[in-house]
């Protein structure tokens, strides 16, 4: 793997030392490479997905994915026909880096807006395959993870047999889960009919989510999924989490020492009052 990889002896804390990714450009200085014509899309392109030229793990093993060709689209704006040429390339890459040799996690997921870390705004995210079921992916396989039954106040959209609610336990003030009641293992193994619902539900949340506080909302998202050994996991359910760190416009949660120390949260944000704002807006 690319770096150095070390493990708390007293946390258990697996921490990648990837010093190499401290030389990447922060800001593209030649205009935008993902836009048609740049660095990285010279062709025209609908969606693209492409090796990433800072992997933080063993070359090969880390993609950028293009939503757009268009530089100021969102999810929101790429429709349900974008959102499911998105969604055919994320499992289109599933597939093609599961076979890698070391390919046996796969995570699909997003950074955006500058206050979240993303250095290039054109709508993209990226994918890294793990040769190890990292942690947290690992607990929730463990635990048998399926949608919360419970939401009732907290569900802010139901249909066509996927839910969308925000998480009981939620250590940022916006924490999303998108999942389908009938449990579906990966993005691979997922039918045309729950991708074309998926991209709509994504559509209709990612434009709810950027009306919440009338401004581009800074998020993370990301797609958990069955590991290419999945008979070991016989349970996995395909889920998306989004979260956020703004608990009021452009005013954003810090997390503060004693969370850190502790391991224990306190969030300002009631989730019910998250889902009963978002549900007048989707």
């Amino acid at each position: 793997m690319a770096g150095d990889i070390r493990n708390d002896p007293h946390t258990g804390a697996t921490v990648h030392i990837v010093a190499d990714r401290q030389n990447r450009p922060n800001l593209p200085t030649q205009g935008c490479p993902f836009c048609v014509g740049g660095l990285e899309a010279p062709e025209p392109y609908s969606v693209r997905a492409f090796p990433n030229r800072w992997p933080a793990l063993e070359p090969g093993y880390c993609e950028v994915v293009l939503y757009s060709p268009h530089h100021e689209a969102t999810f929101a704006s790429i429709g349900i026909d974008g959102a499911t040429d998105v969604i055919n390339l994320w499992a289109e890459r599933t597939t093609a880096l599961q076979q890698l040799p070391n390919g046996e996690y796969v995570i699909v997921f997003e950074n955006r807006g500058a206050e979240i870390g993303a250095t290039i705004s054109h709508p993209h995210g990226q994918i890294y395959a793990f040769d190890h079921v990292p942690v947290r992916p690992a607990q929730a396989l463990t635990t048998q993870w399926s949608p919360d039954t419970l939401a009732d106040d907290r569900l802010i959209l139901e249909v066509d047999g996927w839910c969308v609610y925000a998480e009981y336990a939620s250590v940022h003030p916006i924490s999303l889960r998108i999942a389908p009641r009938q449990r579906i293992a990966d993005l691979p193994n997922m039918k045309a009919p729950d991708r074309t619902t998926l991209a709509a539900i994504l559509v209709r949340m990612f434009g709810a989510l950027d009306a919440l506080f009338d401004a581009p909302l800074p998020y993370m998202m990301w797609i958990n999924q069955a590991p290419r050994t999945s008979n070991d996991w016989p349970k996995a359910w395909f889920n998306i989490e989004i979260v956020s760190p703004w608990r009021e416009p452009h005013v954003p949660r810090y997390i503060a020492g004693v969370e850190i120390a502790s391991g224990e949260y306190f969030n300002p944000v009631d989730p019910a009052n998250v889902a009963a704002r978002l549900r007048t807006l989707v």
